[in-house]
């Protein structure tokens, strides 16, 4: 905390919570003149776009909770004129595999050379008209990016309207495969080979608990959220972590009259038709500031407890996730022939994700049971950008692995015997790598002072009371669709609430969720809307 902060007693808008996207709006807000607070409980910026010290002993600043970027626009990075940028993993993906001889084999889905990814289809497969599926597959999700990902930084459209607006033959068949029917039934169609289904349907998972036929559809909205991205679905390496996302948009704030109070806990908001104030705790001092607007980038549990409203989740609010960061002296050899090292963790490295094997892990955690194998991914950061080592642990040859599990719904751990189940689940994962890699995985780990091994695992109780996600949904709640059902909220911003001056500036905000910025800047953009600014983005004053 910092003690020295002075408090006005008033400010055009204040931020609850000092994520990205809190930070978004807030440098948006900067840059038209506005003066802004932005309170944060932690204390430091960045919420899950955090990157930390999490091992003491070494040098590495791990991007702790989130770690790959796809859903952040380019239009934000340039009007923000952000010093941030992504790099491409060479390598997208590799999943093991044995074949009827039991050797082990590896699909390897290449982001650089599509023979190496056609080679390895057909060896998984036996034949080529699998790669072939598997590219018109692809081929839908493309133009299902291009319908939704330019519209994620305007107003609201409705469904009707973009249905009207399906042109062709292939926009339509995406519009079927995606949003009107669980999105099981197209990887069924479309895809022969269990592998390859798997694959796929790992992007309908991440972060929810639901089954590729789930009639809520929440597995669609999620799978829409890992493929549309940028307009082709890419998932990219941020340069520097996490932590140069926040760095940047930091001194984006600091260009404008930004005040930051960390250590600051929101305690209410009381909202007008003209202005509103909100109380809240910074140290010993109970603080009251008055302002225009106030932005709320939190999850909807804190929402309603700061607006004195009711909550009560959805089940389709559970999250799902399973995280460990690692810290390796170096990475194994796998065991799949032909494979090397950057090829199988340069991308995401399946862990037990077949698709019926996927079904049976839904079906075991329904039951309250711990699946067993469980699936989950990994990848390497420092593969693909080592700047977040310090030159020491570089030149040794470090390196950091970071694991998300899937089908570990909040139900699982949300038990007296939490602590137990979180070291189940690890070892569990553990044993996954284990069976992969060709020497011991547990020997490749690096150790801290005390003799024991560089793994952080969090449970979706921990990322609750850490990070302050309801049931620890990565997402805050249900992703939700790029488009809206209700014609009444066509052409707003996705952001408004019942209070004129009060808005979900978080990822709980309509196409909120991700690290996106998307739902940062339509707050501020409404908010500009409203106070008569005509330019969408306003030159820096």
């Amino acid at each position: 905390m910092n003690p020295s902060v002075k408090f006005r007693t008033r400010y055009d808008a204040v931020v609850v919570g000092g994520g990205h996207n809190g930070l978004v709006a807030a440098a948006y807000l900067s840059r038209a003149g506005r003066s802004v607070l932005v309170l944060e409980r932690n204390d430091h910026l960045g919420g899950a776009t955090d990157s930390q010290r999490v091992f003491p002993d070494y040098d590495a600043m791990l991007s702790r909770y989130s770690y790959l970027v796809s859903l952040f626009p380019q239009t934000i990075i340039d009007e923000l004129e952000l010093e941030f940028c992504t790099r491409r993993r060479t390598i997208a993906s590799f999943t093991a595999w044995s074949d009827k001889a039991g050797n082990p084999r590896g699909l390897v889905m290449s982001n650089v050379d599509p023979e190496r990814s056609r080679q390895s289809v057909r060896d998984l497969a036996g034949r080529d008209s699998d790669w072939h599926d598997y590219q018109a597959f692809l081929a839908l999700q493309r133009t299902m990016a291009r319908i939704a990902w330019p519209t994620v930084l305007e107003p609201l459209r409705s469904r009707a309207e973009f249905v009207a607006r399906l042109g062709t033959a292939e926009e339509k068949a995406a519009w079927e495969a995606f949003v009107e029917r669980p999105v099981g039934q197209a990887i069924e169609r479309h895809l022969q080979h269990d592998a390859l289904r798997g694959l796929v349907l790992t992007d309908a998972k991440i972060g929810v608990f639901a089954h590729a036929h789930d009639p809520s559809l929440v597995q669609n909205r999620c799978f829409l959220y890992h493929i549309i991205g940028g307009g082709e679905g890419e998932w990219r390496v941020p340069v520097g972590g996490m932590r140069a996302l926040v760095d940047s948009l930091v001194a984006s704030c600091r260009s404008g009259d930004v005040t930051f109070a960390t250590d600051a806990t929101a305690l209410s908001v009381h909202p007008d038709s003209v202005k509103s104030s909100v109380t809240f705790r910074h140290g010993d001092r109970e603080i009251v500031v008055d302002t225009d607007d106030v932005l709320i980038s939190a999850g909807p549990r804190t929402f309603a407890r700061l607006l004195d409203r009711p909550w009560s989740p959805r089940k389709e609010d559970e999250g799902s996730v399973f995280k460990m960061n690692m810290l390796l002296r170096r990475l194994p050899r796998v065991r799949a022939r032909g494979v090397s090292i950057e090829e199988a963790f340069s991308g995401s490295l399946h862990i037990d994700e077949g698709y019926e094997q996927m079904q049976a892990s839904y079906e075991k955690a329904s039951r309250g049971e711990i699946p067993d194998p469980p699936p989950g991914e990994v990848y390497c950061h420092t593969l693909t950008d080592a700047s977040i080592l310090s030159p020491a642990l570089r030149e040794q040859g470090y390196h950091t692995l970071t694991l998300f599990g899937l089908d570990m719904p909040y139900r699982l751990f949300d038990q007296p015997d939490h602590d137990g189940r979180l070291r189940r689940v690890g070892e569990l994962y553990l044993q996954g790598m284990e069976r992969i890699c060709d020497e011991s995985f547990s020997d490749c780990l690096a150790m801290d002072s005390g003799g024991r091994p560089c793994i952080e695992i969090k449970s979706p109780v921990d990322l609750e009371r850490e990070l302050d996600l309801d049931q620890g949904n990565i997402f805050h709640n249900a992703p939700s669709w790029f488009f809206t059902d209700d014609e009444s909220q066509a052409g707003s911003w996705g952001v408004e609430t019942e209070f004129p001056n009060v808005w979900r500036a978080g990822s709980s905000a309509h196409r909120g969720g991700a690290v996106s910025g998307i739902p940062g800047r339509c707050a501020a953009m409404a908010i500009m809307e409203k106070a008569g600014i005509s330019e969408r983005y306003p030159a820096r004053v």
